[in-house]
């Protein structure tokens, strides 16, 4: 009981301080402001790992399948003479679903495989890019190249897939 009397009268005390020093919760905010902003200019956050923690969040799905890159025509094909501006082939699997993508400067455009309906977001940032729909031959299509590192999300009958990470 005396330890709690202790207690009690410690916190009488602490907050009388703060009364007399005119100190409110306004101006610890303040204050806690004014740190982040100098931790922001002295100690910045690397831009690496704010770029993982983009691609950490992009996965929010807890139970989402991730669709393995299985093949990638900048690695696996073998390279045409003379061919330039040619587009990159990728393709995705996972379970019985394979996205098979092709990656231009005009954009992209894939098909589901096997064909289905499927709801389909192009991740590359905080925020996804427009929602896309496949056609009755599980095709689609993206008018905007992505600029950086990017996956697809699918939202299929059998779940959510999310496509391993790619820099464009």
């Amino acid at each position: 009981m005396n330890n709690a009397n202790n207690n009690a009268d410690h916190n009488d005390d602490i907050n009388e301080l703060d009364d007399i020093n005119g100190i409110d919760e306004m101006a610890y905010d303040l204050v806690e402001e004014e740190l982040r902003r100098a931790a922001a200019i002295l100690d910045p956050v690397p831009a690496g790992l704010r770029q993982i923690a983009v691609e950490a969040f992009a996965l929010h799905d807890l139970d989402a399948r991730i669709a393995e890159l299985t093949f990638d025509s900048v690695v696996d094909a073998i390279p045409v003479r003379g061919a330039t501006d040619v587009p990159r082939m990728l393709t995705f699997h996972v379970g019985g679903v394979t996205v098979d993508v092709e990656l231009t400067a005009q954009g992209l455009m894939g098909q589901v495989l096997p064909p289905q309906s499927a709801g389909i977001e192009v991740l590359s940032g905080p925020q996804a890019g427009s929602p896309l729909t496949t056609d009755d031959m599980g095709r689609f299509t993206y008018d905007e190249p992505p600029a950086g590192p990017f996956a697809l999300r699918l939202r299929t009958g059998e779940g959510v897939l999310v496509t391993d990470w790619v820099t464009a």
